[in-house]
């Protein structure tokens, strides 16, 4: 069984991901942490995340177990993974990497902006998880700022915007809902209700249980 999640920063589309995963059983990949990985050691490599090749480099020598999850998580990584994320020959060298992980004869939880529509348009169940961008950048502030990061939620959303703006109109798998996603706005929805309803629906759609 293969689920995709797609959405938008922020939304919660991670931990919705997450709990669904662990209420069935599922190995879970999120696939925006690849993107951030190939983006620090961009950095780290004192590189231009523009320039293609580079980053199509640290992206085929990206090690998935050996991702650090701190470094990954700053602004800055953030940043910089939304601009490798456009080279489409960073998204090939990623994709292999994903498919292998769907594949497992399990099946999994994948979570990403591409996943419904480009790395796993079979999957089984397909979600689409926004929310509204200035709840969405509240969200992200709030997080950044319990991690000891001094951000500005105007910086935050004005960023949040523009990502959403750039990873949309991209040429190589824009974001976008696939036709048969189906969409769940955690805008005025907990985190908590939103798996409860993801939850419910895969359970109805595919007669899966709890663990299996």
């Amino acid at each position: 069984m293969i689920i995709a999640v797609d959405g938008t920063l922020a939304s919660g589309k991670g931990t919705v991901s997450r709990g669904i995963a662990k209420h069935f059983g599922l190995p879970h990949l999120d696939t925006g942490a690849l993107y951030r990985a190939v983006a620090v050691d961009v950095l780290k490599a004192d590189h231009d995340p523009l320039n293609a090749e580079q980053a199509a480099t640290a992206a085929r020598n990206l090690d998935i177990s050996a991702i650090d999850q701190d470094a990954i998580r700053t602004a800055e990584a953030g940043a910089a993974a939304s601009v490798v994320a456009v080279q489409t020959a960073v998204r090939e060298a990623l994709f292999d990497v994903q498919r292998r992980f769907a594949e497992q004869p399990a099946g999994a939880v994948l979570d990403g902006r591409d996943i419904g529509t480009v790395v796993c348009p079979d999957a089984d169940v397909k979600f689409y998880i926004d929310a509204d961008p200035h709840v969405r950048a509240t969200r992200r502030w709030r997080e950044l700022v319990e991690r000891g990061d001094t951000v500005q939620l105007e910086d935050i959303e004005r960023q949040l915007v523009e990502r959403d703006a750039r990873d949309s109109s991209r040429e190589a798998a824009p974001l976008m809902r696939a036709e048969d996603a189906i969409l769940l706005d955690t805008t005025h929805l907990s985190i908590d209700a939103t798996l409860a309803e993801a939850v419910r629906i895969i359970s109805n759609k595919t007669g899966a249980t709890p663990g299996t």
